[in-house]
């Protein structure tokens, strides 16, 4: 089947990539495909039964829109957040093209407030206590879609590139490219062989460990990335209602006095639920959603904390590494998420049923279980989570409650880099990447945004 465009990945930077295609060349055969399932189909059994059915492949982490779709929702407005567009385009056109899909994103119905831009006083006392702390507070102005409003946005989005006449093929995971001897791309392989002179692999996070590989069988120029890896921190509206009231999502960024390791705050969810997501068919790792109804907002706030370890030759597996300290928290686990008490983490014990059945802090997430987190991360990590949760306490007094959860692990699987020329493509002709699976971007806005820049540079 002959396209002129195959796009693999419907996740965010994939469907603007179909979007602004079809705007500016109405003419152009597309076909997007996706390991996952459509929007409509992915539901996730656990969140009405807490019980995980191990759905293949996972629900939560792929289909159309992506993880995206089954998480908070937050568009980060600032070039600043969310991926490193700016280094391939520049920082103005990053944020003249973050407006722009702004207003694409308010079309199909998300929500016009604009979070971290009303309390600037409130801003300023904030950003006086983070650096008193040695703390760096970076402003990003969030638009919440939510998790049940992105889902019906999505929806809308998937029914428009329909009508677009694009084709969406869904349960249909790409194997392999097929190139020719002169290293000019010809297709993919999924259920059967799809031509086209132009493929874009925008896969995201799910997917890194699959386009690693490919990377690897056809000689495509990579670098190794960043890795990061944490915990889950759940604590009590209360404790975070300041910086929830004036920012909704704070990012914070701290240096650790012992290591000078990078340590972040990431994916802020007030009122929200800490859920599990599976990778590579049965990997547990912990993530965060918050819906936009009060009716399902709980009394906790949850964010991670991840660290951020640049490794140097002859290193070259960030992805492997990330898995392989998830893995050990499953085999305690039980193929689970392990939750711990501060208190406890701070004591170098393992947390049990009874310590965290008489918390003020009631787990969100249910089947989490008890467990020690410091037989699965190593040393230097948990010093640097530690170091970072003392400092945050200067800013949201009481998060060094020994009540306070930690969950893990939380890890990001966009360390393999992709190396490509100015207008995303790779050292095979007629082959691009983009999205936070080559390690572009690391968000909605930013992997969107890639999408419309893609979609620009294959409508010539």
């Amino acid at each position: 089947m002959n396209y002129d465009v195959i796009v693999v990945g419907a996740g965010p930077c994939g469907i603007f990539t179909g979007l602004e295609l079809k705007k500016l060349n109405p003419d152009k055969k597309i076909l997007i495909l996706e390991k996952g399932n459509s929007i409509e189909k992915r539901i996730c059994p656990k969140r009405k039964t807490a019980v995980c059915v191990n759905c293949n492949p996972c629900n939560i982490t792929t289909g159309f829109a992506g993880a995206g779709a089954y998480s908070d929702g937050k568009l980060s407005l600032s070039p600043d957040v969310g991926g490193n567009l700016p280094e391939y385009i520049g920082y103005e056109k990053t944020q003249e093209l973050i407006k722009y899909v702004d207003n694409i994103y308010l079309d199909f119905g998300a929500d016009k407030r604009v979070y971290g831009i009303d309390y600037k006083d409130k801003i300023h006392d904030i950003r006086k206590k983070a650096i008193r702390s040695n703390l760096k507070l970076v402003e990003c102005p969030i638009r919440h879609m939510g998790t049940e409003v992105g889902y019906t946005i999505y929806a809308k989005i998937e029914e428009h590139l329909k009508k677009l006449g694009i084709d969406l093929s869904f349960k249909n995971p790409v194997e392999d490219i097929l190139i020719d001897d002169d290293r000019n791309i010809k297709g993919v392989i999924a259920d059967k062989e799809y031509y086209a002179e132009k493929v874009i692999i925008c896969v995201g996070r799910e997917g890194s460990d699959w386009l690693k590989k490919l990377c690897m069988k056809h000689d495509i120029d990579t670098e190794t990335g960043d890795v990061d890896i944490g915990v889950r921190v759940e604590t009590r509206n209360e404790i975070m209602e300041e910086l929830n009231e004036a920012m909704y999502e704070s990012k914070l960024i701290y240096y650790t006095p012992t290591f000078d390791d990078k340590v972040r705050t990431f994916c802020t969810n007030p009122g929200g639920e800490v859920s599990t997501e599976y990778y590579d068919g049965n990997l547990a790792v912990v993530n965060g959603h918050s819906y936009k109804s009060n009716e399902l907002k709980t009394p906790n706030t949850n964010f991670a904390l991840l660290v951020t370890k640049h490794f140097t030759k002859p290193f070259n597996s960030p992805i492997e590494y990330g898995m392989h300290i998830a893995k050990l928290g499953n085999m305690l686990s039980g193929n689970k998420v392990l939750v711990q008490r501060y208190g406890d983490f701070k004591r170098g014990r393992r947390t049990s049923e009874s310590r965290l059945c008489r918390n003020n802090i009631i787990p969100t997430l249910k089947d989490a279980v008890p467990g020690d987190l410091s037989l699965v991360l190593p040393h230097r990590l948990l010093k640097d989570i530690d170091e970072m949760i003392i400092a945050l306490d200067n800013v949201a007094p009481g998060l060094t409650s020994d009540e306070t959860l930690l969950y893990g692990v939380e890890v990001k699987f966009y360390s393999n880099k992709v190396l490509t020329t100015g207008n995303f493509e790779t050292n095979i002709n007629g082959l691009y990447v983009g999205g936070d699976g080559a390690g572009i971007t690391r968000g909605l806005m930013q992997a969107s945004v890639n999408g419309v820049v893609l979609g620009r540079i294959l409508s010539r």
